[in-house]
């Protein structure tokens, strides 16, 4: 058996077709969704997704922020509103907070006291207090606060971690997990206002996975490192240990590496064997098992994957339209999102 907690998925997500088995049903009325705020990486990704998918009627944009440039090819035709219009009793029943870092709680509180639903993209600031009474109020109020963890649906992550928790891989006893990405001097200046640095910024997606695998550690210990030549204050070459009674994971994260799109990895290693997603696009996932198992044999194998149906975060999207339409049960619960807070804030020295 595997010693790791709850299962996260529903039993026999094993292809990676997973996520397109929430596709909505024809003829289902659309949500009507805005967009508040477009200051965040994932902005523009989350406007062509929701404009794009048969679930959602985009009502429109909103961006409370002057500075913010709205010169790009994803806002084109897109109805500008101000953001009475997005918390009014226009219709619009589920907003994406798409906002910077410092304003995403704000504007995430705006909407769950207006009645909306909300999609928050990562990470959901830097106060912990305040996203408990964020997320207790949404519950009192029969809301729905989906995090935007972009990794959450990934189908060679989905199998691996389904692996490891129907014990295919034996008991589990170290997680790595790496999501380097070189940046900009000018991204560097923004991040560096955060003092997790690249461990707040994208180390949040994989301090997400080994939660979601193994629950909460009983203890977290970050370094947070300035080790790149550029003269500013970023954390760039970053690592957290999270340590379990039978387990350990890490996860580094650097913004220093040529081409580490290439390198992300996902890495769960267990008494039977090990299971590899790397990279994390184009799909692939490679186990490596002792003893056969489940549906795989013994020894080095790729499995096959399918991406799920539609565009880039759909399969988040649709999971949430259909809490929304049909009252499904989402997959991640607010205490599973506080307990991801808390290990980042903590691998961050924020805590």
């Amino acid at each position: 058996m595997s010693s790791i907690g709850k299962p996260f998925s529903r039993r026999g997500l094993l292809i990676a077709g997973v996520a397109g088995a929430l596709v909505a049903p024809a003829k289902a009325r659309k949500i009507r969704v805005a967009v508040l705020g477009i200051g965040h990486a994932h902005a523009m990704g989350k406007v062509r997704a929701l404009r794009s998918m048969d679930e959602f009627e985009l009502a429109g944009v909103c961006e409370p922020d002057v500075g913010q440039s709205r010169e790009h090819e994803a806002l084109q035709g897109v109805k500008w509103l101000s953001e009475s219009e997005v918390l009014g009793d226009g219709g619009i029943e589920l907003v994406a907070v798409e906002s910077r870092v410092q304003e995403n709680l704000d504007y995430a509180r705006k909407c769950i006291d207006a009645g909306k639903y909300v999609h928050l993209d990562k990470p959901p600031g830097e106060d912990l207090g305040v996203l408990e009474r964020l997320l207790e109020n949404a519950g009192r109020k029969n809301l729905v606060v989906q995090m935007g963890y972009q990794w959450r649906y990934h189908a060679a992550m989905q199998v691996a971690i389904e692996a490891a928790r129907e014990g295919w891989l034996g008991n589990i006893y170290m997680v790595r997990a790496t999501i380097n990405k070189p940046i900009s001097r000018e991204t560097r200046v923004e991040l560096a206002e955060f003092k997790g640095g690249m461990m707040f910024e994208l180390g949040c997606h994989m301090i997400d996975r080994v939660v979601a695998l193994l629950g909460h550690p009983r203890n977290v210990t970050g370094r947070l490192r300035h080790d790149s030549p550029v003269d500013d204050a970023l954390a760039d070459n970053t690592l957290a240990v999270l340590e379990y009674d039978s387990a350990l994971a890490e996860v580094y994260v650097a913004a220093m590496q040529p081409h580490g799109g290439n390198y992300r990895t996902l890495e769960i290693l267990g008494t039977n064997g090990t299971a590899t997603v790397r990279p994390f696009s184009p799909l692939r996932l490679q186990l490596d098992l002792g003893d056969p198992a489940g549906p795989y044999s013994s020894g080095v194998q790729d499995v096959p994957l399918t991406p799920p149906p539609g565009p880039a975060f759909a399969p988040d999207l649709r999971e949430l339209a259909a809490v929304i339409r049909d009252g499904a049960k989402p997959t991640y619960s607010p205490e599973h999102d506080l307990a991801v807070q808390e290990v980042l804030l903590k691998a961050c020295g924020i805590v």
